[in-house]
C-alpha cells in the first residue's frame, strides 16, 4: 500500500494514500470539529465546520480532502477558528434554540460545538420559518425547527437502509429535510427503524416519548405493571450514566426497574428462548414436511414492515413467530396471569426495547390475543434512562444483583445473544443441531455467523443434512440478498434479517454516540461483545434446555407449534402500499 507523508500542526505522519485530512488528524490525536460528517455514511463537506488550512487560496473541508505527499496542514489558525465560528453562528441563526427543554440537551453535537468554540450569542439574528411538528408516526417525531440540514439522516436512510423516506425538499432558505409532497413520516415507506434518530446530531428527530404513560400506569393502584427489558438494553443502558460502551449492567438495570416501582421485573430473554423453540421447530417442519424456503426470521419489526412494503410476495417466507417481546407479553397475560390469579385486563406490560419500531409493533392489530394487547407500552433505552434520572436514582452506584422475577424470566446464553447480528441464527442452530443430531452437542459457538459484515453465509451439516444459512443486517443489505434470491439462488434454508446495522445493539432507541466518538469505537462491536460475554457467563446456553421453558410447555403450551402455541405466539402479515 502506498504511503503518503503529511504534517499536521507540526506532527509528521505517514498514512495510506487516500486517507482524508480528518482521518489523518484523528490518527495524530488532533481533533477537528465536524457536524455533517458521519463515518462511511455522510462525507461530502457541506457544513464546512471541519475547514483547515492546507496552504491553498481557500480553506479546505478536512472530511473530504485527501492528503497528498508533503502536505502541510494547519488546523488552529486565526482564520480557521474564525471560519468555524462564523459557520456555527450561521447554523444557529436558523435553529430553534430551546436547549433546556430539548431531549438532546447535554448530548447534542451542535450544543457541544457552541461550548467548544465559545459561541454564546448570535450575530446573525433574523426571520425563521416556523414549521409544524410531524407527530403522526407511532415511533418517530420530526421537528424541522431544530434541523440543521446536515443530511446525516438522509444518508443513513438512503445509503444504509435503502429506503429514502426523507430527503431535501424545496430550495435555498426554504430547504427542509422531510418526506416528499408534504407527507408525514407515517404516510411514507418509513419502517420506523430510528436509524435517522441515532444519526441526527441534534433534536430534529427523536423517538415518540411514552414515559408519561408508564408513570401514569405505575401510579394506578388498580394496575399490575410488569416490565420486560430486551437483551440489548443491558449492554447499552450504562452509557447513559457515563459507563463505557458495551458495559454489562444487567444487575443495575433490574435494581433500577424495581426502584421505579414496577410490580414485576421479567426478562425478554425468556421470550427469546421461547422464540427459538417455536422458530427452530417451524424451520425443521418446513424442511422436512415442505414449506416456503428460505425461511426468514420475524423478530425485527422494521424488517417486517420493509418486506410488507417492498417484497410482499415473500411474506409466506417469513416465520410466523412473533418477536420475543410479543411472545413474552402474550405469556405474561395468559400463563403468568393464570398462575398468579390476576385478571389479564389489569396487567400493563411495558417493553424496554433498543428499537423505535417496537412502538409500531406493539400497536399492530395482529398482535392482539383475545382482544388484549400483548404489550401495552414500548419505551426505548433512552426513555428508560430519562425515567431513572427523573426518579433521582444514582444508576452507577446501584448493586449488580441480577434480580428478575421467577416464572417467565429465567433465560439461557442463547437468548442473550439475540441482540447482536447473527445471534438469532446462532441460538437457533444450537437447538436445531441437537434435535437433528439426537443428542446434546458440545460445540455451540457458531462463530461463522458472528461479526458486522453486511451479508454472512455459512453451511452446516447437522444430522446428516446440509443447511445453508445467511445473516444480514440493515435493510439495504437485505435488499441485496433478496435480489440474489430472486435471480435464482435458492440454496438457503434459513435467513436472519435485522433491520438495524449491527442488529438490536445498534437499534434506533439505543444511546446516541456522537459521530466523532464513532471514529474511535464501533458501538455495534463493543455492545455485541458484552452480549457474548453474558452468553458465556450463563450456566445453560441452549434455549431448549431452559427448565422454565420446559415447564411452560409441560404445564401450558403442550409442545412447540401446538394449537395453543400458534394461538398465542404466532401471527401473520399483510402487504402494504
Amino acid at each position: 500500500m502506498a504511503m503518503v507523508n503529511v504534517t499536521i500542526d507540526g506532527v509528521k505522519l505517514s498514512v495510506p494514500a487516500g486517507t482524508t485530512v480528518l482521518e489523518a488528524a484523528h490518527q495524530a490525536n488532533i481533533r477537528i470539529p465536524t457536524l455533517c460528517y458521519l463515518k462511511d455514511i455522510n462525507q461530502f463537506g457541506s457544513c464546512r465546520m471541519c475547514v483547515v488550512d492546507i496552504g491553498a487560496r481557500s480553506l479546505a473541508a478536512a472530511c473530504v480532502m485527501p492528503v497528498s505527499e508533503g502536505m502541510l496542514v494547519k488546523t488552529n489558525t486565526p482564520a480557521v477558528r474564525a471560519a468555524r465560528k462564523a459557520v456555527l453562528e450561521l447554523i444557529l441563526s436558523n435553529h430553534e434554540r430551546k436547549c433546556l427543554s430539548c431531549v438532546r440537551s447535554q448530548n447534542c453535537e451542535l450544543q457541544a460545538l457552541a461550548r467548544e468554540l465559545g459561541v454564546d450569542e448570535n450575530r446573525f439574528e433574523g426571520q425563521n420559518i416556523e414549521y409544524p411538528l410531524d407527530m403522526l408516526s407511532p415511533s418517530i417525531v420530526r421537528d424541522p425547527n431544530k434541523c440543521i440540514l446536515c443530511r446525516r439522516c438522509v444518508g443513513v436512510c438512503r445509503e444504509i437502509q435503502g429506503i429514502g423516506a426523507i430527503g431535501p425538499v424545496l430550495r435555498g432558505f426554504k430547504t427542509e429535510i422531510a418526506p416528499s409532497f408534504g407527507k408525514s413520516l407515517s404516510e411514507t415507506n418509513c419502517i420506523n427503524c430510528g436509524q435517522c434518530v441515532v444519526a441526527c446530531p441534534v433534536g430534529a428527530l427523536t423517538e415518540k416519548d411514552a414515559t408519561q404513560r408508564v408513570w401514569d400506569a405505575l401510579a394506578d393502584p388498580d394496575k399490575v405493571v410488569v416490565v420486560q427489558p430486551a437483551p440489548a438494553i443491558r449492554v447499552a443502558l450504562g452509557e447513559e450514566f457515563g459507563l463505557p460502551i458495551g458495559t454489562r449492567v444487567t444487575g443495575k438495570m433490574t435494581q433500577a426497574l424495581r426502584r421505579l416501582g414496577f410490580d414485576k421485573v421479567f426478562d425478554t430473554d425468556f421470550g427469546a428462548d421461547l422464540t427459538i423453540m417455536e422458530e427452530a421447530t417451524e424451520l425443521l417442519h418446513r424442511i422436512e414436511e415442505g414449506g416456503a424456503l428460505p425461511m426468514f426470521t420475524s423478530c425485527s419489526p422494521g424488517w417486517i414492515k420493509y418486506l410488507e412494503h417492498n417484497f410482499p410476495e415473500l411474506i409466506p417466507n417469513l416465520s410466523t413467530c412473533k418477536s420475543p417481546m410479543e411472545m413474552e407479553g402474550a405469556i405474561i397475560k395468559s400463563y403468568y396471569a393464570e398462575q398468579a390469579g390476576i385478571d389479564p385486563e389489569s396487567i400493563v406490560v411495558v417493553g424496554v426495547m433498543p428499537c423505535t419500531a417496537k412502538k409500531f409493533e406493539a400497536a399492530r392489530p395482529e398482535m392482539e390475543v383475545n382482544g388484549l394487547r400483548s404489550v401495552d407500552i414500548s419505551i426505548t433505552t433512552r426513555e428508560l434512562a430519562r425515567m431513572i434520572r427523573q426518579a433521582g436514582i444514582d444508576f452507577a452506584s446501584l448493586p449488580d444483583a441480577e434480580d428478575f422475577d421467577e416464572l417467565v424470566a429465567s433465560s439461557t446464553g442463547a437468548a442473550a445473544i439475540f441482540g447482536a447480528t447473527g445471534g438469532v441464527m446462532e441460538a437457533a442452530l444450537r437447538t436445531a443441531a441437537d434435535v437433528l443430531e439426537g443428542r446434546s452437542l458440545e460445540h455451540i459457538n457458531y462463530t461463522e455467523v458472528r461479526g458486522i459484515e453486511g451479508i454472512k453465509e455459512a453451511t452446516f451439516t447437522l444430522g446428516g443434512k446440509e443447511l445453508k444459512v445467511a445473516v444480514v443486517h440493515s435493510t439495504g443489505a437485505a435488499k441485496q440478498l433478496i435480489k440474489r434470491i430472486q435471480a435464482g439462488d435458492n440454496s438457503y434454508a434459513f435467513i436472519e434479517v435485522m433491520a438495524c446495522p449491527g442488529g438490536c445493539v445498534n437499534g434506533g432507541g439505543q444511546p446516541i454516540v456522537s459521530a466523532y466518538k464513532r471514529m474511535d469505537i464501533d458501538p455495534r462491536v463493543a455492545r455485541a461483545q458484552g452480549l457474548y460475554s453474558e452468553d458465556e457467563a450463563k450456566t445453560i446456553r441452549k434455549s431448549h434446555e431452559n427448565p422454565d421453558i420446559k415447564k411452560l410447555y409441560a404445564e401450558f403450551l403442550g409442545e412447540p407449534n401446538s394449537h395453543k402455541a400458534h394461538e398465542l405466539l404466532h401471527t401473520h402479515y399483510t402487504p402494504r402500499t
